[in-house]
C-alpha cells in the first residue's frame, strides 16, 4: 500500500498556464469563438496535460486488461468462461471488433493477461497475470486485499511502458467473461446505488438472468457492508482483476501526464475507482462514447465527464477508445493548423463582443 501511495501522490494538477495560453490561442483562430465545440475543449485538456499549448497524436495504444471472474458460477452469464482466452488470442490476430478497427486506423493493441483462468498458447499476449480468476464473490471476497493491490499497480506499471515506448495517449479496453456483474456490483457500492439501476440493456441474457445477476449483487453488497470510500476494499470484495488493473493504467497515467481514454461501462468504472484514490487523476481522462448500459451513465455522472460519442455501443473491448483516439487527434490538429486572424489577415473586431459574452470563456479549472 505504501508504494501504491507514492504513486498516487505523485499526481499533480492540469498545467494551467499551457491551458491560459491554449485558450488564448484558441481565441485567436480564424473561426467564430466556440465554433468548434467540443474539440476545443479537448485541445485544451490535451495542453494541461502535456504542458505544450500544441500538441500531435501520432503514437496511440490500446491497452485490454484480460481476466476472468468467479461469480459466473452463479449462471449470470450466457457465455463460458472459456471465450475470455479465445477473444484475447483474438484480439492478438485482429480479430475482434476493437483490433479490426485499430488496425483501420493505426492504433497498437496490448492484450494483458492479470487473472485468465483457461490455458492457451499466445506468446504475444502479455503475461501478467496475478491469479487464475477471481473467486466467486457470492460467497467469498473475490480476492485478497493484496492481490487487488498488486493488480493497480501491474495498471500503473502498464502506463508507464506506454510512456517509455513513446505512446502520446492510451486507452483501457476489457476482456473477461463475467466483468460486467463485477463492474455493476463494484459501482452499487461506490454510489449506493440500487442493483437494479445500475444492471440492464445487455441483449446477451435473458431477464431471469438479469434478475439473477441483481440478486447475486444484492446479496453480496449486504454480507460485505462495503464502505464507498475505500475502493480498493470494494475491487477486492466484489470486483476484478481486470478492473483494479484498468483502475491502475488512470492512476499510471495521470502519474505519467499521459492523457488516457476511457471506453465503455466496464472502463468507466475502473476509472470511477482511479478517481476515488485520487480525484486529480479524472483531469487526465478522455471519455469516448456514452454507452447503453445504465450503469454507464452512473459512472459518468459520478466522473463529471460528457462523452462526445453516442453510437449506441455496448462491446467494451477498447472499441471506442479507438474512435476517440481520432477525435482527440483532430482537436490537436486544428489547433496546430489553423490560422490564426492576424495570419490570415483578417481584423476580427467584429467578433469583439461576442468574446466579451461569457458563454464563450474558457473554462481553466483543473
Amino acid at each position: 500500500m505504501r508504494h501504491l501511495h507514492t504513486h498516487i501522490k505523485r499526481i499533480r494538477p492540469l498545467d494551467q498556464m499551457a491551458m491560459g495560453l491554449a485558450s488564448i490561442r484558441q481565441s485567436q483562430l480564424a473561426k467564430p469563438p466556440a465554433s468548434m465545440g467540443m474539440l476545443e475543449d479537448l485541445a485544451v485538456q490535451m495542453a494541461g496535460i502535456s504542458g505544450k499549448v500544441e500538441n500531435r497524436i501520432q503514437q496511440r495504444r490500446v491497452i485490454v486488461l484480460c481476466a476472468d471472474h468467479g461469480v459466473t458460477a452463479e449462471g449470470i452469464s450466457m457465455a463460458p468462461r472459456s471465450v475470455t482466452a479465445a477473444q484475447a488470442v483474438n484480439m492478438t490476430r485482429g480479430g475482434t471488433g476493437m483490433s479490426a478497427l485499430a488496425r483501420h486506423f493505426g492504433a497498437e493493441v496490448q492484450v494483458v493477461d492479470v487473472g485468465i483462468a483457461s490455458e492457451y498458447s499466445c506468446p504475444e499476449i502479455l503475461n501478467r497475470r496475478i491469479m487464475r480468476g477471481t473467486h466467486n464473490f457470492a460467497v467469498q471476497p473475490a480476492m485478497t486485499r493484496e492481490s487487488a493491490v498488486e493488480a493497480i499497480l501491474t495498471g500503473i506499471e502498464l502506463a508507464e511502458l506506454a510512456r517509455d515506448d513513446g505512446m502520446d495517449i492510451i486507452g483501457v479496453g476489457e476482456m473477461g467473461i463475467g466483468n460486467s456483474t463485477s463492474a455493476s456490483a463494484v459501482l452499487a457500492a461506490l454510489t449506493r446505488t440500487p442493483a437494479d439501476l445500475v444492471l440492464g440493456c445487455s441483449r446477451e441474457v435473458s431477464g431471469a438472468a438479469l434478475s439473477k445477476r441483481e440478486r447475486t449483487i444484492r446479496r453480496a453488497l449486504e454480507r460485505c457492508r462495503l464502505d464507498p470510500n475505500d475502493p480498493i476494499d470494494i475491487l477486492a470484495k466484489v470486483g476484478g482483476l481486470d478492473l483494479a488493473a484498468m483502475c491502475g493504467v488512470y492512476l499510471g497515467a495521470a502519474e505519467h501526464r499521459l492523457p488516457v481514454v476511457i471506453d465503455g461501462f466496464v472502463s468507466a468504472v475502473a476509472a470511477l475507482c482511479a478517481a476515488r484514490l485520487c480525484p486529480t487523476a479524472v483531469k487526465y481522462m478522455f471519455p469516448s462514447h456514452a454507452a447503453e448500459e445504465p450503469g454507464y451513465h452512473v459512472a459518468a455522472e459520478q466522473l463529471g465527464i460528457d462523452p462526445c460519442l453516442d453510437l449506441h455501443m455496448r462491446l467494451g473491448e477498447g472499441a471506442g477508445c479507438v474512435l476517440a483516439f481520432e477525435i482527440i487527434a483532430a482537436a490537436c490538429a486544428a489547433m496546430c493548423g489553423m490560422a490564426t486572424f492576424e495570419e490570415a489577415s483578417i481584423d476580427d473586431s467584429y467578433l469583439d463582443d461576442v468574446r466579451e459574452d461569457s458563454r464563450f470563456v474558457y473554462s481553466l479549472e483543473a
